[in-house]
């Protein structure tokens, strides 16, 4: 593989200034594991062959499904942009594609469902993003590996015989052709996943070979020149547009070679991307909020998910989440989007967002009275809570450099704030800095 020609295929930074802009996501993951509504991955789990599985798609009808709903819900949360699966590992497709009929065209609903997607997320100003799965367990050329379903099938390497995984890289290119040519303008092909280190028995995982990832890259470049793509094709010698951990917070700013790169945080409400009825870890709207802030504070996108239930609705649990988001958003937007990592240095308990001379200090814990802030003394022109527009005072240091409500001697660059004893009624307070002309760090 010619590595200097494949990085050619990456996207110019400035085409990504968008979506680096923009901050907050939703990710959308239905299928037709809505309805067992026990995990996304269930086929998997239970180890269910395609005749256990037909009675989910004989009975898809999600008579109930109003993609303006869920567009207005996002909007209103303060997501600009989406991503939903038009293909999960399952193989059944949202869109009337004709390289399958594994398709919801052929279900009862019996009509597309990612046309009137797109066009409701449209109305509403998001940009559209389409994941569409590398894995699919129903399509007769997709070797049993690992993670297949029929993994522990005693015939599994006799089953494999007569499969050709090339002809199912090829099929892929035929439905990312269609989705990149049907549907208009798409902002972000999200393809999910590669796994060629997993093991069982003679068993091996999959990547860019089976893939044909190279191929599939040029593909969606000669489609959709401009299109976000992201990390998961195994290709190591293509510097990807995006990386997306998955369900984990990083600890820092992740870096390539050194370099700070574009990256996405993905993760559920809950512990499942699909609707799962039962499942009882839902992220309290704290947990909700600290997360969009801390992915920010570190230069980061969230993707937050939602898994719509098997009638085509947003169950209340999802619905209050969105709804808490809304809340903060309503109120603290500016300190998200359009901004990203501060190179000042947070207090303790604090994360720090940044937009050109506007600071954004976000308190995860209140503190009592005292808020101190190192090396901000002297760059500081006025404060205020973002929620109210209320000034927030500051101590100066002494002449002899002691703080007025201390007897310990500060540097001259330190300063003080001053809060009220209560915290304010907002789960997540942020204090709105301005900046003193030429103060401001890089960002």
């Amino acid at each position: 593989m010619d590595i200097d020609n494949l990085q050619s295929l990456a996207l110019p930074e400035e085409k990504k200034a968008w979506f680096v802009h923009d901050r907050f996501g939703m990710f959308v993951h239905w299928g037709l594991y809505a309805l067992p509504a026990r995990h996304e991955w269930v086929k998997s789990r239970e180890e269910l062959n395609d005749a256990d599985y037909q009675k989910y798609f004989d009975h898809f009808d999600p008579d109930l499904y109003d993609p303006r709903e869920w567009a207005r819900r996002a909007k209103a949360a303060g997501m600009k942009y989406v991503v939903l699966t038009t293909k999960h590992h399952e193989g059944f497709c949202l869109w009337d594609t004709q390289a399958t009929d594994f398709k919801v065209t052929n279900t009862p609903y019996g009509k597309d469902l990612l046309r009137p997607f797109v066009d409701a997320f449209r109305a509403e100003g998001l940009r559209i993003g389409f994941y569409y799965s590398l894995i699919d367990w129903h399509h007769p050329d997709f070797t049993v590996d690992p993670r297949h379903p029929q993994r522990n099938h005693p015939d599994a390497l006799k089953i494999n015989e007569g499969r050709d995984i090339s002809r199912y890289a090829a099929f892929m290119r035929e439905q990312v052709r269609e989705l990149l040519t049907e549907f208009g303008q798409i902002d972000i092909m999200w393809f999910d996943f590669s796994y060629p280190q997993w093991k069982l028995g003679e068993l091996v995982g999959k990547g860019h070979q089976d893939w044909e990832s190279e191929k599939l890259v040029r593909l969606v470049r000669e489609l959709a020149p401009d299109i976000i793509i992201n990390n998961r094709l195994d290709l190591a010698g293509l510097q990807p547009d995006i990386v997306t951990p998955e369900q984990y917070m990083p600890r820092a700013r992740p870096l390539r070679d050194g370099k700070r790169v574009v990256w996405e945080a993905c993760h559920t409400l809950s512990g499942s991307w699909g609707y799962h009825r039962d499942e009882d870890t839902w992220k309290s709207t704290e947990q909700l909020v600290q997360m969009l802030v801390g992915t920010v504070a570190m230069g980061g996108n969230l993707l937050m998910n939602v898994g719509p239930t098997a009638r085509g609705t947003l169950d209340h649990r999802a619905i209050a989440a969105l709804a808490a988001y809304e809340e903060w958003m309503a109120l603290h937007e500016r300190s998200i989007v359009g901004c990203s990592q501060s190179d000042f240095t947070a207090p303790a308990d604090c994360r720090l967002t940044q937009n050109g001379d506007r600071l954004y200090i976000h308190l995860f814990n209140w503190p009592y009275r005292h808020l101190h802030f190192d090396a901000l003394a002297s760059k500081i022109e006025y404060a205020q809570f973002l929620h109210d527009g209320s000034e927030v005072t500051w101590l100066r240091p002494s002449a002899n450099t002691l703080w007025a409500n201390t007897q310990f001697p500060v540097g001259a660059d330190q300063l003080t704030f001053v809060l009220p004893v209560r915290r304010p009624q907002i789960v997540v307070p942020v204090i709105e800095v301005k900046l003193t002309a030429g103060s401001a760090p890089g960002i």
